[in-house]
């Protein structure tokens, strides 16, 4: 009977701290990350819930293995009324005080690129300034893209969950003109999400209204996604509105919006235009914003977009170059955290895409100076009047630095009017309605333990997110930096932030070995 007693004692201890009996399979990626545990607690944190409600607190929050089930509040009255004091524990208790706790974001557009650049520089930079889930271009091929994607969702790697996206007709043995049949959308797209698409771009079929509203509806009657980059030699066939109409789920960018606007069907394109010389294309991307008719822009074509009810993903961070490309080309953390690929990549050259400053004047700057004041207005206008707003960054792409960019396009939202916790939901339970994934963007029991701890509260600066903090002030007044980010967890594993930066900057410095830092932007100001 006493040894009866004592098992009984044994197992009622192991309820009491929540420990499962069934252990949760468990990874160690060296010293940057450990997970998921068998129940982990992260106490006394502050809570953005990511709905767009205040923050709440402080919470207890009890995750096992990689879902949150519980949040336990320790607020006074709540602990009064209570009347006890004991604290949840596990296998891993994470001291939270002082910190925020809010939903992963999910980047719904971004690029890994290619070699020499290591994938696990993207990996790191974002999952260090808060991004748990991305949507990449399948830049290394589709099959590569899709292998990530599911060793990933294995953690197998250390990385952000993905969902790759596939162009239409991807994997398949379909003809051009089997593909190009609005009849045959459905059974093509059967046969893709049968191989595990869920995000299909439509950026190639803008030729064909009736062609896109096919591809729109099979698509999203198999559960996935669609999404578009208008590209502006279409625009005269299907305009932002258009694609609304059709479909189409998400909008990349800030294609077709003032087109949609225009006194006539198309903007005043030079008589020597060439759509395939990107210098022209981004130019005349932002000039079409001086021609938009602003009060049909704002008025008539933001009530279509919300009434058709599409989804906005602005990737404002992407673009900011073109406004000031001295500032992006300094940005202070080049140096350290910006892989010499990527400064390759970003300097002008005609031969790489994105790569178009070679001959970029101050009226241009000027021209997308006023597009993004007035995009920002269509932003904001349709945010008010109930418009879903998404997050996506478009980075690494034209001085958009992987994860640094993903605080930025933070800004760049609240610069549009958005209250601070709209844009935070729209990089959270927003996009992941976006996504279609219910589990995902939002802090409370049941939902995936995608989250991120962060050193100060996001809502007061969203600089807090940048992984070298913000500078604040104590209560004496005497200057400090707030540490950023200091956990990102993914499915429940922990990461350990300030460990994923230093891998970061060695592969930042392994890559500039040998590279003057002397190049066409830099060499009128390095001292001799």
């Amino acid at each position: 009977m006493n040894k009866i007693k004592a098992i009984t004692t044994i197992f009622s201890i192991i309820l009491f701290m929540g420990i499962s009996l069934d252990s949760i399979a468990q990874k160690k990626f060296g010293d940057l990350a450990e997970g998921p545990y068998d129940r982990l607690v992260i106490r006394n944190a502050m809570v953005i819930p990511g709905h767009g409600g205040p923050s709440v607190g402080p919470y207890d929050i009890v995750i096992e293995g990689d879902k949150i089930t519980d949040m336990i509040p320790f607020d006074p009255v709540t602990a009064e009324r209570r009347g006890d004091s004991e604290r949840p524990t596990g296998n891993r208790v994470i001291e939270a005080d002082g910190k925020y706790v809010m939903p992963g974001m999910i980047d719904l557009h971004m690029h890994l690129r290619q070699d020499p650049m290591e994938i696990e520089y993207v990996y790191y930079t974002k999952l260090a300034h808060g991004v748990t889930t991305m949507v990449p271009a399948p830049d290394r091929g589709l099959d590569n893209a899709m292998d990530e994607a599911s060793r990933s969702e294995n953690n197998e790697i250390l990385a952000p969950r993905m969902y790759p996206i596939w162009g239409w007709g991807s994997n398949t043995d379909f003809d051009r003109e089997f593909l190009e049949n609005p009849a045959n959308a459905p059974e093509v797209a059967a046969e893709m999400f049968e191989k595990g698409a869920h995000v299909v771009s439509v950026g190639s079929l803008g030729w064909n209204q009736k062609l896109l509203g096919a591809v729109t509806k099979a698509v999203t009657e198999n559960g996935g996604i669609t999404t578009y980059h208008i590209p502006p030699n279409t625009t005269s066939v299907t305009q932002a509105v258009d694609a609304a109409r059709l479909g189409v789920t998400m909008i990349e960018h800030h294609y077709a919006y003032a087109e949609s606007s225009l006194d006539r069907q198309v903007q005043d394109y030079p008589r020597d235009y060439n759509y395939n010389d990107e210098n022209a294309r981004f130019r005349h991307a932002g000039k079409v914003w001086t021609e938009a008719n602003r009060e049909r822009l704002l008025g008539e074509v933001a009530d279509s977009l919300f009434a058709y009810g599409v989804h906005m993903l602005p990737t404002r961070v992407v673009y900011e170059a073109n406004r000031d490309i001295l500032r992006a080309a300094s940005l202070p953390w080049n140096e350290k955290y910006t892989h010499q690929a990527l400064i390759n990549w970003n300097l002008p050259n005609p031969a790489f895409h994105g790569s178009y400053h070679y001959d970029w004047t101050s009226d241009d700057e000027y021209y997308w100076s006023y597009a993004f004041d007035l995009w920002g207005d269509l932003i904001y206008e349709f945010n008010k009047r109930g418009g879903h707003v998404s997050y996506g960054t478009d980075d690494n792409y034209i001085w958009a630095t992987p994860g640094f960019s993903n605080v930025r396009e933070l800004q760049l939202l609240r610069e549009t009017g958005m209250h601070t916790l709209e844009v935070l939901k729209a990089a959270t339970h927003n996009s992941a309605i976006t996504l279609r994934e219910e589990k995902l963007g939002l802090v409370r029991p049941g939902y995936t333990a995608d989250l991120i701890i962060v050193d100060g509260s996001p809502l007061y600066n969203l600089r807090n997110m940048y992984s070298f903090g913000a500078i604040n002030t104590d209560e004496n007044g005497d200057m400090f930096r707030s540490e950023g980010i200091v956990h990102t967890i993914k499915g429940g594993v922990v990461i350990e932030n300030d460990l994923l930066m230093e891998e970061v900057a060695r592969m930042v410095k392994a890559s500039k070995e040998g590279v003057s830092s002397e190049n066409i932007m830099t060499a009128p100001f390095i001292v001799e």
